[in-house]
């Protein structure tokens, strides 16, 4: 269905980015369309912390809050203040030609300005009871999940040898009481002040030339993660090591495939912003993980939504004769 109304701005993306631009956007009465998307990456509308149980590092509940509970409060403040919200995933967008449009599977639309806030999905293994006990003692982010309880004082897993492995391991010793590393070579890619930090420290083990094959734990509902078979290239055998937790440091992967080549983007294919949110075509935005490769964070993908928002409104505001 396309339409041949021009929106002030139409946003690509929910999440924490995503609505908190809409929010901002809406009580500036740029009345926004925001496309939600649906399972793009396998992630539900609402983006990763709709994967997620309890969050607990979100300023503003001291209890914590369930991921999709809090995305359906975000959706739900964005609306009340005039965003239209479209479940839908966007498959291209037109950024040469004004005004721009966006295309979902059900409908085109045009917009004088772009907020992108499509986000990442973190790399997974789909080794064996991955999916099981995902959320259940299998994580991609240390620093959201270190702290709940059914880590604390439990020996712990780290996949990966880079910088952010070597950063998720060192965190997880404030919690764990053991760390492992499973390093599927025979050393760390990590810069050398990380490789110090955790080559040294007394909490953590690396495993060299080690590969995670299997994630095993208990049955039912609340069954967690309670060991993992590795793979020793050495030797060519396996083992089982008890671990409460197995946390992936392997990478992301934004949300930028739909751009088509239309905005600069690195080599990780996150999208360069300059002059804050700015992108390299004038009146396009971009926040949250799909341009952020360093915090990853709820409230930092919040706060630069925020941040393209205003953006937005003040380029809008320096266009004549568009609103």
């Amino acid at each position: 269905m396309s339409s041949t109304k021009i929106h002030a701005l139409i946003i690509i993306g929910s999440g924490p980015a995503g609505y908190t631009a809409a929010l901002y956007a809406a009580r500036a009465r740029l009345e926004p369309v925001l496309f939600a998307g649906w399972m793009a990456g396998g992630i539900a509308a609402g983006g990763q912390l709709t994967s997620t149980s309890i969050v607990e590092n979100f300023p503003g509940f001291p209890k914590g809050i369930d991921g999709p509970e809090l995305m359906v409060l975000m959706q739900e403040q964005a609306e009340r203040f005039g965003t239209t919200v479209f479940i839908e995933t966007v498959e291209s967008v037109d950024l040469k030609t004004r005004p721009f449009t966006v295309s979902s599977n059900a409908r085109s639309l045009k917009a004088h300005s772009i907020i992108i806030a499509s986000g990442a999905i973190a790399k997974r293994m789909g080794i064996p009871g991955e999916d099981k006990y995902w959320d259940k003692g299998i994580s991609a982010c240390a620093i959201c999940d270190a702290a709940l309880p059914i880590f604390r004082n439990k020996e712990l897993l780290v996949v990966g040898g880079g910088d952010s492995a070597c950063e998720e391991a060192y965190f997880l010793t404030k919690f764990g009481s053991k760390v492992y590393m499973a390093v599927r070579r025979n050393e760390l890619r990590a810069s050398k002040e990380m490789q110090d930090r955790v080559l040294q420290h007394p909490k953590i083990e690396i495993l060299w030339g080690t590969e995670v094959k299997e994630a095993h734990g208990g049955e039912g509902l609340r069954g967690t993660l309670e060991s993992v078979t590795l793979f020793q290239k050495k030797d060519g055998k396996e083992r089982q090591l008890p671990v409460s937790g197995l946390f992936y440091a392997i990478g992301h992967s934004p949300n930028s495939s739909f751009l088509a080549g239309q905005l600069t983007l690195d080599a990780a294919q996150y999208i360069v912003t300059t002059h804050n949110t700015q992108c390299s075509v004038e009146g396009v935005f971009a926040c949250g993980d799909v341009q952020d490769a360093h915090y990853r964070q709820a409230i930092t993908a919040a706060g630069s939504g925020c941040m393209a928002a205003l953006d937005a409104e003040h380029w809008l505001a320096s266009q004549k004769n568009i609103i």
